[in-house]
């Protein structure tokens, strides 16, 4: 039984996905640093203003007094990544529900992390956060709904995982994965 129905965490849907909106003159990606689980509450009102953004949540169940409760939660907690120009920056501002804004200056490589991001929790997986990376094999999926996903191989409880990372963050996810679904990356 879900305590809420699960909102939108991207806007516009193709916003990881077409390279057609990169050419929207004045925008820019800016991590958005909110305050304590405000997360939900300023995706929404971007999504009033009709602002590009973007929110991984990822399903979580728990049991609660013997009942079954799913609810959706931000997998990287206090960060909304917003698409948008400066005035839509201060707009974020105006709503008290920002503790502070980083600007992000790679913009294609944090475009790409937050496309494998969007790949991954959209494969359904068990996923894991993983904070401080480490350095591991870098490899590629190469069959399943994975495929073409590029991460570090983990080794926890003896079984394999494929992290992705949002570097700027230094923080990522992992799935268990099957080593012969991987090649590496030279």
């Amino acid at each position: 039984m879900p305590i809420l129905s699960q909102e939108p965490s991207l806007f516009p849907e193709t916003l990881l996905e077409d390279e057609a909106i990169w050419e929207l003159t004045g925008r820019r990606w800016w991590a958005l640093y909110t305050r304590a689980r405000q997360e939900k509450a300023i995706s929404r009102a971007l999504l009033a203003r009709q602002v590009p953004f973007y929110l991984p949540l990822v399903k979580k169940t728990s049991n609660i007094r013997g009942r079954h409760v799913t609810s959706h939660i931000p997998l990287f907690p206090g960060y909304v990544f917003l698409y948008g120009s400066n005035e839509e920056r201060v707009f974020s501002l105006t709503t008290n529900r920002i503790s502070r804004i980083l600007a992000i200056e790679n913009a294609d490589t944090f475009w790409h992390d937050l496309q494998q991001v969007h790949q991954l929790i959209s494969s359904n997986a068990p996923l894991t956060v993983e904070s401080r990376l480490m350095s591991g094999n870098r490899v590629r999926v190469t069959s399943g709904p994975l495929t073409g996903i590029e991460g570090t191989v983990l080794t926890r409880r003896g079984a394999n995982r494929l992290l992705v990372s949002v570097d700027f963050l230094q923080q990522g996810a992992s799935v268990e994965i099957d080593d012969f679904s991987l090649e590496p990356l030279d």
